[in-house]
Parts: C-alpha cells; structure tokens; sequence
C-alpha cells in the first residue's frame, strides 16, 4: 500500500478551495475543510478528506444546497429544531451546537434537533466545542440505510454514531465517539482501497450469510448493528441505533430508517421521502449545573488515572481510555504530516482538475 504525506495546511487549502469551488462561502468552506483536517489529524481517516468525492458528487446532483440559509424553524428556552436547508452538515451541525451551547450558557443545558442536513462528518468535532466552554457535549446523526436489525435481512438503519464528551483538568478530555453498527461504512471503504477483506461480523450478505468481502454491501449485503449477532449483544446495537435514529430524524422532522438520503454512491434517495434531509441532534450540558467545575475536572482525572492503571491481560496493552489514540494521531499527525493513501490521492487529484486546481501530486 503506497502512501502519500502531506502537511496539515497544504490539505486545509486544497479542501477549502474545493468548497468554494462547490458555491461555499469562504466562511463556510472554511469550517467544512476545518471538520474533515481534524478528522484526518486525530486519525480518523474514513471521514476525512476522502469524503470529499462523495460530497461534491451530492452537490452535482443538486442534493447539497452550497448557499444555505440555516435557521431555527421551533424554539424554547432549552431546545430548539434547526433547519439546514440542504446545507453541508460540515457547516449545519456547527451551526446547531452553538444554538446549543449558547442555551446551556443561560439555562443550563441547551438540546437541538436538525433536519433538512446532510452527512456531518465525525461526531467529535462538534462535542468539542462544548468541552472548549468546560460543558458536557452531546452529538447524534442517522445516516445512510446500510444496517439491517437483529434478526432481519433487509437494510433499514444507518450507522448512526454517538459521541459524548466529558472536559477533564490535568488531562485532555473523554471523547466517546463511536458507530452503533458493528464498523462504520467507511472503514468498508478503506479496506476496497486497499483490498483486504474485513473481520468477521462486520457484515452480512445479501442472503443473510456471514461475509469478510468488504463489497457486500454493493451486492444486496448488509451491515450488522453493534454486537454482531444476538449472542453477542447485537440488539443492545439495534438499540442504540434506534435510539440515534429517534432523536435524530423523528424528532426533528427528518427523514427517518429506510427513507434516510444515502451519502454512498451506490444508493438513491427514496422517491417517498417522510421527512427532509438526514437529521442530527446535538446537546450541550454545563458541569456546574451539578457540581463546581473544578470539582468535576478533579474527579474524572482521578478516573481517568485509575482506569489507565488497571492490571492489564497484556504488559503491552494498557487499557485506553476513549479520545487517547485520537489524541497520539493528532500529535503525531501535526507533526509529520497527514498519510493518505495513492487511491484518495488520485481521487482528490480528479477533482482538482474538474474544477480547474493545482492537483495534490502529480
């Protein structure tokens, strides 16, 4: 596997550029290159800059709205419903969570639910933002209909992620940001690029059957909720994803299950949609509401000290606390450089030359 390394700036230009290309105010495209850079940083590299292809695919075909007008549509003290107005979720979650977090300023907490959006792109980025106000962030989305439930064969729910984010002192803060389905579909996606198959569990085929093929999916397969199968807890996965789905789409008025517009290329929109766009929701939640700040921070750094020194199975594996490898890639990443892969390369390099740019490499 040939991989190509590039320094954060280079990428951050290269991305934002593309976004204004796209119609995106330079505010905008800023922002947006900003979620997927630190998606990359922090090592998270399916929901970085090789998603870039799939988002100017949806603005080709008028599935993203480059100049939206983003407004509060319901409101209360607490709570609010934003409407994105097809806008990039890069651009639409942000927005949301500074409703939120403005809310919890006031009233202690603030929740908001959005709809009318598109793909948001890693979860943590935008809990983040409430850790950087010494609050508790919350961040939810439903996604492409890719997930069949325990016990069904037919694809009815997204991998729907989860994040919650908690502010700590002497340490960086506790960042649990995870998919409810067994793998997120990007990691699908790395591994056609490099042309390995995926462990087992991850999916099934389009008969139900176990498979390691990470192309099921384009064949009728499905993947599975978290917990693989029922044996192994994956209706707690079924759950959890359900859960997403609820406050993320049947609250806000989005589309909700089956009727999700799909970010992946292989997928159509439903030609009966029951909501608008995909939908998110987004919680922000200040710690002193409950207990002095400092008090808080002490405590979860004494958590955090004592989980990281439970007698491990391994000498070589500690266990690791939630956010610590994202925070190691960012280090490291910020460093020497983002490592991305020859396949995105050429990707991103063929949108350069659509929209008349300086490719990456040559």
């Amino acid at each position: 596997m040939t991989y190509h390394t590039f320094t954060e700036s280079k990428l951050r230009d290269f991305t934002r550029s593309i976004f204004e290309k796209m119609g995106c105010s330079a505010e905008h495209a800023d922002l947006a290159a900003d979620v997927l850079i630190k998606s990359d940083l922090r090592g998270i590299d399916s929901h970085g800059v090789a998603r870039l292809t799939g988002y100017v695919r949806l603005w080709e075909k008028g599935r993203i709205n480059a100049k939206p007008d983003i407004k509060i549509v319901h409101e209360t003290p607490t709570t609010a419903t934003v409407d994105g107005d097809a806008g990039l979720g890069l651009v639409v979650a942000p927005f949301a969570m500074k409703v939120a977090i403005e809310k919890a300023e006031k009233y202690g907490s603030g929740w908001v639910s959005v709809r009318n959006s598109n793909h948001f792109g890693i979860a943590g980025y935008h809990t983040m933002m409430a850790v950087e106000k010494d609050m508790i962030g919350f961040a939810m989305t439903n996604a492409s209909p890719l997930v069949a439930p325990t016990f069904a064969n037919e694809r009815l729910l997204g991998t729907n992620p989860m994040c919650y984010a908690f502010p700590a002192g002497k340490y960086p803060p506790v960042i649990v940001d995870m998919a409810t389905s067994a793998a997120a579909n990007g990691k699908l996606e790395i591994a056609q690029r490099m042309g390995k198959p995926v462990p087992e569990g991850w999916i099934q085929d389009a008969n139900g059957n176990p498979s390691v093929d990470p192309h099921e999916l384009k064949k009728g397969g499905s993947l599975l909720p978290l917990g693989s199968d029922r044996d192994h807890g994956s209706h707690k996965g079924f759950g959890l994803s359900a859960t997403v789905d609820i406050l993320s789409a049947v609250l806000s008025g989005a589309n909700y299950g089956p009727w999700v517009p799909p970010f992946v290329a292989f997928m159509e929109p439903s030609s009966d949609p029951v909501g608008k766009g995909i939908g998110h929701f987004l919680g922000a939640m200040r710690v002193d509401g409950f207990r002095p700040i400092d008090e808080f921070k002490s405590h979860l750094d004494n958590w955090i000290e004592r989980f990281s020194s439970a007698k491990p199975i391994n000498e070589e594996q500690k266990v690791i606390i939630p956010g610590q490898p994202e925070l190691q890639a960012e280090i490291e990443r910020r460093k020497h450089g983002i490592p991305l892969i020859e396949e995105v390369c050429n990707d991103l390099n063929e949108i350069a030359c659509k929209f008349g740019l300086q490719k990456l490499r040559d």
